[in-house]
């Protein structure tokens, strides 16, 4: 099943959402090792997955889900959050996203179909289940997006879930993010002592369910991939780099934002002008969520029992 490729204006859009969320997270990671305690507790980055999230969200309608790893910074910018209210939420500010109560693995807006993330690894896998079992309730159609890492395809909830989507047939797409790393674990090593099944994508096939390996930093394909994903549904402590220095260069040379930008121009879609006015006005953009995360407050004591039921 083959998927009309996007437009010029949609192009655009992929790279714009993509310049959003690297240069939001540049300002988050600046923070949190120029500036310590301003950010409480942890946070991860989502360097180099700009294209995954862009290319599969690239499809989000309203009415769909998603649910994300806690590197979620990115998806509920792609669907439209607003990233003063992110950054403030990052910064455990009142003015945040959950009220300054959830912080940056924790992000939430449901009111644009972000369902959450957890710290857990894997959790929001059989979440996402339930989501899409609601969805099939409703029968409007509705799909939930499910995005994890490669470690999370060695819990037990990973092959529970993928067991009853497949056999409830539920609205879910699966779209796991491969780095190469489960912490410090390569996946190279784990080839040789302990994961079964690579790539990652065969593990699908145990559940009678398409599995596809698309490269991660091209937007364009995974936007291909998830579309035909889409289609078919119907029928059916410190920031750290793992690993050595030239393997994490070596990455840097297939940065998807420039290799994109290059992809763009040279295809003539944008000029080289326009994608530097697209950048600049993103730069501001993202200052802009700085400075409104500084100025705002953090919550009150007493808000801490708020939302909470017996």
């Amino acid at each position: 099943m083959s998927v009309q490729a996007p437009n010029a204006e949609r192009q655009i859009w992929i790279f714009t959402q993509m310049l959003r969320i690297r240069e939001f997270e540049t300002r988050v990671k600046r923070t949190f090792t120029d500036h310590p305690g301003v950010i409480r507790g942890h946070t991860h980055l989502a360097d180099g997955a700009e294209a995954s999230i862009v290319g599969s969200l690239g499809h989000f309608r309203e009415g769909d889900a998603a649910l994300s790893t806690y590197r979620c910074h990115g998806y509920p910018l792609a669907l439209g959050s607003d990233p003063k209210a992110m950054m403030a939420e990052i910064y455990g500010r009142a003015d945040g996203l959950c009220k300054g109560l959830g912080g940056s693995m924790h992000l939430t807006d449901v009111q644009r179909g972000f369902l959450g993330t957890s710290g857990i690894v894997g959790a929001g896998i059989p979440h996402a289940a339930g989501a899409a079992w609601a969805a099939q309730i409703r029968k409007k159609g509705d799909v939930v997006f499910c995005f994890f890492g490669d470690g999370a395809a060695k819990q037990g909830a990973f092959h529970e879930t993928l067991n009853i989507a497949s056999l409830w047939k539920l609205p879910v797409i699966f779209v796991m993010e491969n780095n190469g790393y489960n912490v410090v674990t390569t996946t190279a090593q784990e080839d040789a002592n302990a994961a079964a099944g690579e790539p990652l994508s065969v593990k699908a096939k145990a559940y009678s369910m398409p599995g596809v390996t698309v490269d991660g930093a091209d937007p364009l394909a995974v936007f291909a991939t998830v579309g035909a994903a889409v289609e078919h549904y119907p029928e059916h402590e410190a920031i750290t780099v793992f690993g050595k220095r030239e393997e994490y260069e070596a990455a840097l040379r297939g940065d998807p934002v420039p290799r994109f930008r290059g992809i763009l121009v040279q295809g003539g879609v944008v000029s080289a002008a326009k994608a530097d006015e697209i950048t600049a006005q993103v730069a501001k953009e993202m200052d802009a969520a700085v400075t409104f995360a500084v100025k705002s407050p953090f919550p009150k004591l007493e808000s801490a029992l708020e939302n909470i039921y017996a």
